[in-house]
């Protein structure tokens, strides 16, 4: 259930009709494990659903993490495809797909396999011509220590495409103004992430649409701060977020002159760390009005900006996540989580100007179907403790009513006054936030009696940019720090056995995994999943978006390699107090295979208890339904064994070197 109740849903966007006048038509992704992880572009209207078949895959490799894989033009939707990375265009039928579509490309043919790479386009207001972001690889192959360059062009219809911007280490978030006369951008260089410093520019676009276009002069409309979500309003203002007050909040700027500030949030932000393109927390309603996701302490509500002031809208469904937002002439289509069911694709209608209602909402896309009763779902709540002095928050999830009935020794009935096992969870990024919105793979957990704390350690986003900051220089310690005591807390709190906890996390979350074995003794057990072993390796190996990732978090490259070293688990594996998991993609370009590799051998070198499976043809994260499958039951069995219980599902066990005690093998 889990991994066919998986699909990723992102991009929501809207089409006008053009010929029948109808309603809009709504358009997202859905990433389908079932589906050998393909991401599906899909429309709804009012005549059905329809969708782009296989083979095609919208999907970007852009910054590896990609997003904007498609844009709506005047008479056609672009997409990236994941095979080939090349631009493709599909015609719009009354703006939607047609029945059958063919998709031709529109980028020119690269001289190797994927060798140019775009994402975040729009079209020209003329439709003569697309701006994306193209990332080329041709360096790469002339020479293995070379970065591709990261650049912004213009694809016109004669399917070449020229340069707009360069001489930056990144764009994104090119935008064209609505009258089609001015193009925005952010850029930033190394040693900077987009949730650092960036700038926004503009420049005016001059030339025949129809011929080659070109810059003016550069204006520098912000810089020093994280800009995020830059877009043009219909007014001909650019709207942006930026956290130069210590939260993300909305700003303007205008060609004719003219900036100043939409938002003065001290308590949450509207703006999040851009791994990936085309996201931003806010839209034009067709009245002007912005609609907005406000995200206080790792939670999002809704809120209209209306005549300066910032309304919250009051919904009669628990919202818990808005995974994005898009406006039409009827109304907004988002993609949300909720408590109690998998993200949905929903049209609401508000209230006109001077109200923040909602007045109605009919679901596009349901939730995928869970089909489990509530006595198995477990409800979060947000617990705040201390660590080393820092107020830090996790999600706690108790075992569910009905999972609270299944003990460690798996009997029907638990002991008297016998407290869960604990999972901790920490996320990776680490520059990322765990949301209380429905986990099935939390619900996995709480499903078998076990507890989950689901942590924001320092440096997770969400909490303002201070928080965000604790962990700059302290990777591989503060975050391990916050981990150990969200799991003392519970099991002070008398909320958890403290006997039985284990620590999960994928990314940048496995290294807080290894760490948290090798520093303290509180858990029993950890799981990593493609995570980092090595971060001198990291640091020399990754690609091009995290290359200097760690010289904020760890300290610059090889001036601080003593501190690399201290804080690799790869060179701690005789420190390591409890057995571990090991999971790993073989196609993974963040975390390379090697990083996995490596703390196996270690772990086998030290004769420590362990297991390792690699999933052939898997990137950074599993996406085919079987892998997630056989994921969660190798970690549930693994669990089995450490905490000496035998699960009721029927599981192939993994491979386990190494004893775990001294009379079993």
């Amino acid at each position: 259930m889990v991994a066919a109740g998986g699909s990723r849903l992102s991009g929501p966007s809207v089409s006008r009709r053009t010929a029948s006048g109808e309603s809009d038509v709504f358009w997202w992704l859905e990433g389908r494990p079932s589906d050998g992880g393909r991401s599906v572009l899909v429309c709804a209207s009012a005549e059905g659903t329809s969708e782009l078949p296989g083979p095609w895959s919208v999907r970007t490799a852009v910054h590896e993490y990609g997003g904007g894989a498609f844009w709506l033009g005047r008479e056609a939707v672009f997409f990236a495809n994941w095979s080939d990375q090349r631009i493709y265009r599909v015609p719009l039928d009354d703006g939607r797909l047609p029945v059958e579509p063919a998709p031709e490309p529109v980028s020119p043919e690269p001289p190797f396999d994927r060798a140019w790479r775009y994402a975040d386009g729009r079209q020209h207001p003329t439709g003569d011509y697309l701006v994306c972001v193209l990332e080329n690889h041709e360096p790469v192959r002339q020479n293995d220590s070379a970065e591709p360059s990261n650049t912004i062009v213009a694809v016109g219809r004669s399917g070449q495409w020229q340069m707009l911007v360069s001489g930056t280490d990144f764009v994104s978030t090119p935008r064209i103004s609505p009258d089609g006369r001015w193009l925005s951008w952010i850029q930033w260089d190394h040693p900077n992430m987009p949730w650092n410093e960036t700038t926004l520019c503009a420049a005016p676009l001059f030339g025949d649409p129809s011929e080659s276009p070109r810059l003016g002069n550069t204006k520098v409309v912000a810089t020093g701060a994280a800009i995020h979500g830059a877009d043009w309003s219909s007014d001909g203002r650019l709207i942006y977020s930026t956290d130069a007050s210590g939260f993300w909040n909305l700003a303007w700027w205008s060609p004719t002159g003219g900036a100043g500030e939409l938002t003065a949030l001290t308590d949450g932000e509207i703006g999040h760390p851009s791994w990936g393109f085309g996201t931003q927390q806010w839209t034009e309603l067709s009245d002007g009005r912005l609609l907005v996701v406000v995200t206080r302490q790792a939670s999002d509500s809704l809120a209209v900006l209306d005549g300066g002031e910032l309304q919250t809208v009051e919904l009669d469904f628990g919202l818990m996540s808005v995974l994005g937002t898009a406006a039409g002439d009827a109304g907004v289509v988002a993609t949300i989580g909720r408590a109690d069911r998998l993200p949905e694709v929903v049209a609401l209608q508000l209230d006109g100007p001077g109200a923040v209602g909602v007045v109605g909402v009919d679901v596009v896309r349901p939730a995928d179907e869970t089909a489990v009763d509530n006595q198995w779902l477990s409800e979060p709540s947000s617990i705040w403790f201390t660590s080393d002095g820092r107020p830090t928050q996790c999600f706690f999830y108790p075992p569910s009513p009905a999972g609270n009935a299944i003990t460690a020794a798996g009997d029907a009935t638990p002991a008297s006054g016998e407290l869960p096992p604990l999972v901790v969870l920490g996320h990776g990024g680490p520059t990322g936030h765990s949301g209380p919105d429905f986990h099935l793979r939390v619900q996995f957990w709480t499903s078998r009696g076990f507890a989950v704390a689901d942590v924001n350690y320092g440096g997770s986003s969400g909490f303002g940019t201070e928080y965000r900051s604790r962990l700059d220089g302290q990777w591989g310690v503060l975050d391990v720090d916050d981990c150990v005591a969200a799991a003392c807390h519970l099991a002070e709190a008398g909320l958890v056995d403290a006997d039985r906890m284990a620590i999960r996390g994928g990314s940048a979350g496995g290294l807080t995994v290894m760490n948290a074995l090798i520093t303290s003794d509180v858990f029993r057990a950890g799981t990593s999943l493609y995570g980092v072993a090595d971060l001198a390796a990291l640091a020399t190996e990754t690609h091009k978006f995290e290359a200097r990732y760690l010289d904020r978090l760890v300290g610059p490259y090889p001036e601080a390699a003593d501190v690399y070293a201290e804080r690799s688990p790869v060179n701690h594996a005789d420190r390591l107090s409890a057995p571990m998991l090991v999971l790993q993609g073989s196609e993974d370009a963040v975390v390379p295979p090697q990083q996995s590799r490596g703390i196996v051998a270690a772990l086998a070198e030290q004769d420590i208890a362990h297991a390792y499976i690699e999933f052939e043809g898997e990137q950074h994260g599993f996406r085919r339904a079987e892998n997630i499958i056989r994921a969660l039951e190798a970690e549930l069995w693994f669990y089995g064994r450490v905490f000496e219980f035998t699960p009721a599902d029927e599981i192939a066990p993994p491979e386990l070197r190494h004893r775990l005690d001294d009379s079993e093998q």
